[in-house]
């Protein structure tokens, strides 16, 4: 399916920043090895890893390509910032990742798809990634739900802003390398200065949107 490839391939590259976090703030290192082509090579790796196959480039090719060109534009954005030597603390967080690539996807596909990275009201930081009600509906009633099986993506046809589109919703759990801006103590500032959401390893954490217009 189209829509799960999409979504596990957005995560597959968001997951290289979050595991490179710390690398990516040595404050002692100038070029991180990190280039867009190096990236996209993890990506690929961890989407293999993921969904149990390669990437085939043979079937949803516009969107697919869409998807690794807007990955690319943002790294190669990004690296004067992220390979600053004597610089701690870059801001180039997986959510800042995950939003621009979302954004730059947005417009590669020029209205006819869009993704994008939100989660449970509660633990939403910035107000660009609230839940819409349909989102937010699916994230309290399917994926909090204790019968729903954990890891299973909700589709089905519904409006976004008034328009008719196919919506597909990928839940996502808190891995290691979350928890240290998003795990406990609840309150604790992060490296950011945000306060902790004190999310547990395996708690919902968030969800990946994705719209694709009729």
């Amino acid at each position: 399916m189209l829509s799960g490839e999409l979504t596990t391939l957005f995560r597959a590259a968001r997951k290289v920043i979050s595991v490179n976090q710390k690398h990516i703030n040595d404050s002692a290192i100038g070029d991180k090895g990190l280039s867009a082509d190096i990236v996209l090579g993890k990506a690929k790796a961890n989407y293999k890893a993921a969904a149990g196959k390669p990437l085939d480039m043979n079937t949803g090719t516009e969107s697919k390509q869409a998807m690794l060109d807007a990955v690319q534009t943002v790294m190669e954005d990004a690296q004067d910032l992220i390979n600053e030597e004597g610089v701690g603390l870059k801001g180039f967080l997986p959510a800042i990742f995950a939003r621009q690539v979302a954004s730059k996807f947005s417009s590669n596909m020029k209205g006819k798809m869009a993704i994008k990275l939100t989660a449970p009201k509660s633990y939403v930081r910035n107000r660009a990634n609230r839940p819409d009600k349909w989102e937010h509906n699916i994230i309290e009633n399917k994926f909090k739900s204790a019968s729903y099986e954990k890891g299973k993506p909700y589709y089905e046809n519904a409006k976004v802003k008034g328009k008719m589109a196919y919506r597909y919703i990928l839940p996502e759990y808190y891995g290691k390398s979350c928890l240290g801006c998003h795990g406990q103590p609840k309150g604790e500032l992060d490296i950011t200065g945000g306060k902790k959401e004190g999310g547990v390893l395996g708690e919902l954490g968030g969800a990946i949107s994705l719209s694709i217009f009729e």
